[in-house]
């Protein structure tokens, strides 16, 4: 009984292997590449729903239509703010300078109304002048001393009731904010630069000297201690 050919059936059975149709083997190998890029293309479509280009830019033209009117509106209203303002300034610099100026008028009226406050009490003096010096003619010198001395009170009187000061500084240190010293006299009982006389009275209304006095001190005593300054 004759034994297989080993030999020959491997032979045939890479025969049989070898033999396969390349072009039948190739159909699965190659068909892969193919409908990967049939994939690839498919998937560079957009896919239902999604919005195309036009769309994007009408949208964003849309936005910027929107945020341009909204911007618009916004400088429309700081204009008419910026308007409000400056009219406000105009008529508050109108008012201000109508106030100065009203001011100021009334600051005249109130002179013009103190002078004629103190004219109105000088007047009467003016009267009583004329009777003195009508009475001096009739009754000498006598008479005369009485009525100016009369007349001399009652002008001082009418003066000091605007508030006027007489500045008398004798026997007191001499101050040279309201009085002149025109002379020196020797006293050695008394401290230096004390006030021995004054020529003419000085006047002063409120803190306002109004005339300084005309006086002499005094020289040759000892001297004056400074006045302690307030801490």
């Amino acid at each position: 009984m004759e034994q297989p050919n080993e030999y020959s059936n491997e032979h045939e059975d890479r025969d049989g292997v070898q033999g396969t149709d390349p072009n039948h083997a190739g159909e699965g190998a190659g068909s892969s590449p193919n409908r990967s890029a049939e994939g690839q293309a498919a998937g560079d479509e957009p896919a239902a729903g999604d919005p195309s280009a036009d769309d994007l830019i009408a949208e964003a033209e849309e936005v910027v239509a929107s945020a341009g009117a909204a911007l618009e509106q916004e400088l429309e209203a700081a204009r008419k703010e910026s308007a409000d303002w400056q009219d406000k300034y105009v008529r508050l610099h109108a008012e201000w300078d109508t106030y100065r100026r009203r001011m100021s008028e009334q600051r005249e009226e109130e002179k013009l109304r103190a002078n004629e406050k103190l004219v109105g009490e000088l007047i009467p003096l003016l009267d009583d002048f004329e009777r003195t010096i009508a009475y001096a003619e009739t009754n000498g010198e006598a008479g005369l001393l009485e009525g100016v001395r009369a007349v001399s009170n009652k002008l001082f009187g009418a003066l000091c009731k605007t508030g006027l000061e007489v500045i008398d500084p004798v026997g007191e240190a001499f101050d040279a904010l309201s009085a002149q010293a025109v002379g020196t006299v020797e006293d050695a009982t008394v401290p230096d630069e004390t006030v021995a006389q004054v020529y003419q009275k000085g006047y002063r209304m409120g803190k306002k000297v109004l005339r300084s006095a005309m006086v002499t001190i005094t020289s040759g005593g000892p001297k004056r201690e400074k006045p302690e300054t307030e801490e």
